[in-house]
């Protein structure tokens, strides 16, 4: 499947640059990922998303000692023999249901966790993008690489870094 996306890419690429060869093409190049790391703006997201989740997972283990809690004395009753069988087994019961109900909900943190981190970061990712884009046209530029993603570039020539142009559009230098 990596194969198949990496041939169709290049062959994207060949094909955009056969009809684009007659004219003069500038290329240019940034990693996002290491401009995004310098915004303030995402180390604000990644302090209100730090908060956000550590409030769920508070919850969480409140969850799972209470649990706990109800299980051990539920086992030491049980083995002190206070708890008769039919009793135990619906406490049992209880027990799993409880503990099914644990596991689901760390999987809506997670659900809910990746939701406000794409609430928080879309709009920096929208703000760098409009950047990105008044740059390439007020520039001239053919095409702009994003070169935070391994191996998606192995080579380019005559390629212009637009990192630099792009924190100043942005107002981080």
């Amino acid at each position: 499947m990596k194969k198949l996306m990496k041939i169709s890419t290049v062959s994207t690429l060949l094909l955009l640059m056969a009809f684009v060869g007659a004219q003069a093409q500038k290329f240019g190049h940034l990693n996002s990922g290491n401009l995004l790391v310098q915004m303030q703006e995402t180390k604000v997201a990644d302090d209100s998303l730090k908060v956000f989740q550590d409030s769920l997972v508070k919850v969480g283990q409140e969850r799972a000692k209470k649990l706990q809690e109800d299980f051990n004395l539920f086992a030491q009753a049980y083995q002190q023999g206070s708890v008769p069988p039919v009793e135990a087994q619906k406490k049992q019961a209880e027990f799993q249901q409880k503990q099914e109900e644990l596991s689901q909900f760390e999987d809506e943190v997670m659900q809910m966790v990746a939701k406000k981190r794409e609430e928080l970061i879309a709009p920096i990712l929208e703000r760098v993008q409009e950047a990105i884009n008044e740059i390439g046209k007020n520039e001239g530029y053919t095409m702009i690489f994003d070169t935070s993603v391994f191996n998606t570039i192995l080579f380019a020539q005559d390629s212009d870094d637009i990192e630099a142009k792009v924190k100043a559009k942005l107002g981080l230098e």
